[in-house]
């Protein structure tokens, strides 16, 4: 059989995509392997989606090309996706930092997005296997080899995600097609992810596992910093702040050059120095006037770890600076991250630099697309990476 458009992966880039593209007048296949569409989406946001992000901007990702995501977020932007959820009448509601999600359900979104491809006229195979594909000569371009048999394309698109959640069936399969298109991938790695410590500083930490505090996470000169919660666990660290600043740990592999660690603001409203200076007449120990502020356990395990145990009167004031200096910076170096099975999405993809900004096409393959998690570009915490689904399958979706 013969479409116009073949688009493999039934998440959210590839239904955004499908819909827009079958609307456009284009005769559409959507494929999947698996059986049910839109699983990440069904299980985001705690079962209810965060869908995008009010404040949107290439500055809320990280790719090796940090300027690739700015076209597409400017042709279909967070209130063109808020426009046509309110269109479909799906009640949201906004969190923290920007972040709306549904009232009721995930489903709504998934529901949403089945409607738009039907309103498009696109086919579905599903479950279906991708075994082989070869390109053509002539009008069809591309030609697969399937478990439901052989179709052929003008334009293929590749919204097969990255390698996040292998329970819900995360592949390569997208980083390899690239390759066999010559098409250059960015080794990927885990990103808004969990991480681990090394067993010196975890023998202190884990005993506290399940205590969180307000932190300020940054890496390195060059990072943004992220005032969220951290929350210990018994390997490591997590909570959003660990999540965000996770991406740009990683995001060292790429640069040469000793890794930094990351570095945790203990008293993110406060000037540690001049915080400290005001009780250093007072007969107490720091363990005790942290706790006014961090879990009281975590405040006693800490000032251990660091060997403050002294009363403040006593410490000099070269000893009161250090600690002030490690209380607004506390650095740790992870001894890495939980992996793919913890991580929300994947850093690193299909280098972008091979891809045109403006269309998402493979600059040196005539119509061949990469879209959403697949592409060297990964958001922040907070559904900035559902609007680069959206952003980029609407953006394919008009030149297809």
């Amino acid at each position: 059989m013969q479409f116009d458009v073949i688009i493999i992966g039934a998440g959210a880039a590839g239904m955004m995509c499908a819909a827009q593209a079958g609307q456009r007048g284009r005769s559409v296949l959507l494929i999947d392997h698996a059986a049910k569409i839109g699983e990440r989406i069904r299980i985001s946001g705690g079962g209810r989606c965060n869908f995008t992000n009010r404040s949107v901007g290439p500055e809320n990702f990280l790719s090796q090309n940090p300027h690739f995501s700015r076209s597409a977020l400017a042709q279909y932007g967070a209130q063109d996706f808020i426009k046509l959820v309110e269109r479909h009448g799906i009640r949201h509601h906004e969190k923290t930092l920007g972040q709306l999600f549904c009232d009721d359900s995930a489903q709504d979104i998934i529901a949403m997005l089945k409607r738009e491809c039907d309103k498009g006229g696109v086919k579905w195979a599903q479950p279906c296997t991708v075994e082989k594909i070869s390109p053509r000569q002539g009008d069809a371009r591309f030609e697969l080899v399937t478990s439901r048999g052989k179709f052929r394309c003008a334009s293929l698109v590749v919204a097969s995600g990255g390698l996040a959640a292998p329970a819900l069936g995360a592949t390569p399969f997208g980083y390899q097609l690239a390759e066999q298109f010559n098409i250059p991938v960015v080794p990927p790695k885990p990103a808004l992810v969990p991480l681990a410590l090394p067993p010196e500083t975890l023998a202190v930490l884990k005993p506290l596992a399940g205590l969180s505090f307000d932190t300020i996470a940054t890496c390195g000169k060059h990072s943004p910093s992220f005032r969220e919660q951290a929350l210990a666990t018994h390997r490591g660290l997590s909570g959003p702040a660990i999540l965000q600043i996770s991406s740009y740990w990683q995001m060292q592999e790429y640069k040469p050059g000793k890794k930094q660690p990351i570095a945790l603001n203990l008293l993110p409203e406060r000037d540690a120095e001049a915080w400290l200076e005001a009780h250093r007449k007072q007969n107490v120990v720091l363990a005790s006037l942290l706790g006014d502020t961090l879990p009281r356990r975590f405040a006693q395990e800490w000032c251990a770890m660091q060997g403050i145990t002294r009363p403040l009167a006593e410490l000099s004031a070269k000893a009161l600076e250090q600690v002030a200096h490690l209380l607004n910076a506390w650095p740790l170096m992870p001894s890495g991250t939980l992996g793919y099975t913890k991580a929300e999405v994947t850093l690193g993809g299909v280098d972008t630099r091979a891809l045109s900004s403006k269309t998402m096409q493979a600059n040196a393959v005539p119509g061949l697309f990469f879209i959403g998690e697949v592409t060297d570009v990964t958001g922040w915490l907070g559904g900035y990476n559902f609007q680069w689904a959206w952003s980029s399958g609407w953006v394919a979706g008009q030149h297809v």
